[in-house]
């Protein structure tokens, strides 16, 4: 009866140690990043939405964000950098810039009632080495 309770316990174990290292085999690598500054400058409040860490690709909307507002985030290479603007039925005048790795890279304003701006950026698509192969010695 002990050796049939300590196949048991060692079959249990092997089970479970094949489901963690499934999860981690079925993980996604993490992706290289860059980092990004957003800068909202003007006075009152704007709804902005912007590219933050995000594999899907989906942005983060914030709702009547008190300016002037700066943010400091990593996004994905790959991913373009942006921030949106929308002002609300009292307008005014309001200017975002983005800046890449510190490197200022656009500036838009967006005036008057429900004015709109955007600023995009570019990162480079990150690098697939997975498929290279070095060459053998005195191959050319």
């Amino acid at each position: 009866m002990a050796v049939g309770a300590l196949l048991l316990a060692a079959c249990a174990g092997l089970v479970v140690y094949g489901v963690l290292d499934t999860q981690e085999k079925n993980a996604e690598p993490k992706r290289p990043t860059a980092s990004v500054t957003y800068e909202v400058s003007g006075e009152g409040t704007a709804d902005l939405t912007y590219q933050a860490r995000s594999e899907s690709g989906t942005a983060v909307v914030a709702r009547r964000v008190s300016l002037p507002w700066t943010k400091t985030v990593r996004v994905p290479l790959g991913k373009p950098p942006l921030v949106t603007i929308t002002l609300d039925a009292e307008g005014g005048q309001v200017r975002c810039s983005l800046a890449v790795r510190g490197r200022h890279v656009q500036t838009a304003t967006a005036y008057g009632s429900y004015g709109r701006a955007t600023c995009q950026g570019e990162l480079p698509a990150p690098e697939d080495t997975t498929d290279t192969v070095a060459p053998e010695q005195g191959e050319s």
